[in-house]
């Protein structure tokens, strides 16, 4: 493993030194410090740095949930959402291993990554990857082979959005991204959704509509619990409902931009539509 080349008080101090032995230390270990954007601006590492240090490091900011305090710091945008864990994931996979070496001064170790499979549905996984101390969940989508391609640099995988993966005519693909689902939603309630897909069945070539991120939420959570408690299904409405209040604003900002990107890809849809018929 690489040693410092500098102290840790040196590089707090000259934001100069401290990229220049971030990148050393990145080509060392083969990684990569490529500066991240948020809300529309490179993040300041030097800083983001500064910050953790301060308190203790990251293990102890994590237990001590101090990331939005972090946040607070940066000059971010009012419209830029989950802030927090974004400077926590961009931390962890940048300046985790360096700040090993430069503050605690043990040796980084490469990330040591394993992973569990924790459900299984039509279109893939919903896995558990632990990488070091951190552990990530999420979905893992399985694509026909219709939809792959070969990568552009080298062997790196290739991934996609669960609208490529999977087939949305295909009535066996539906347990994570049906645009029809059972959750009972306020627009189903005030009939907006029946009259959507009387006005599809109508006119097959209507753009279908478009989802809210709980929806989306509400068909990944779905499936999982059919394989656990097949014999529960009218109770995984408040189970799901429960479930979606008990979600931070960081979980809860990735099913959102689900919906977000639905709404996009509706509008842009319903411009064309219109436009042929015009």
């Amino acid at each position: 493993s690489p040693a410092p080349v500098a102290a840790h008080d040196d590089v707090v101090m000259d934001s100069a030194l401290f990229i220049n032995t971030l990148r050393d230390f990145h080509s060392s270990m083969g990684g990569s410090s490529k500066i991240p954007v948020i809300g529309g601006k490179e993040l300041n590492l030097h800083l983001l740095y500064v910050e953790v240090t301060k308190r203790g490091g990251y293990d102890k900011v994590v237990s001590e949930k101090k990331w939005r305090e972090i946040s607070s710091v940066f000059d971010f945008s009012p419209t830029t959402t989950s802030a927090s864990y974004a400077l926590r994931k961009h931390y962890f996979s940048i300046l985790y291993r360096y700040e090993l070496l430069y503050f605690l001064k043990s040796s980084p170790m490469p990330h040591q990554i394993s992973g569990t499979i924790d459900g299984k549905f039509d279109c893939g996984y919903l896995v558990s990857v632990r990488m070091g101390d951190e552990t990530l969940k999420g979905v893992l989508y399985h694509c026909p082979d219709g939809h792959r391609s070969s990568p552009t640099s080298g062997d790196r995988p290739i991934f996609f959005s669960p609208a490529s993966c999977c087939n949305n005519n295909n009535k066996n693909n539906n347990a994570i991204v049906p645009y029809e689902t059972t959750t009972t939603t306020k627009l189903q309630k005030s009939g907006g959704g029946r009259r959507a897909r009387k006005r599809r069945a109508s006119d097959p070539g209507r753009p279908k509509p478009n989802r809210s991120g709980y929806n989306f939420f509400f068909s990944e959570k779905h499936s999982t619990l059919k394989s656990l408690y097949p014999n529960r299904e009218r109770e995984f409405t408040k189970m799901i409902g429960e479930s979606w209040n008990s979600l931070s604003p960081e979980e809860r900002v990735v099913y959102q931009n689900y919906g977000l990107k639905d709404k996009e890809r509706y509008q842009k849809e319903m411009k064309e539509y219109r436009e042929k018929l015009m």
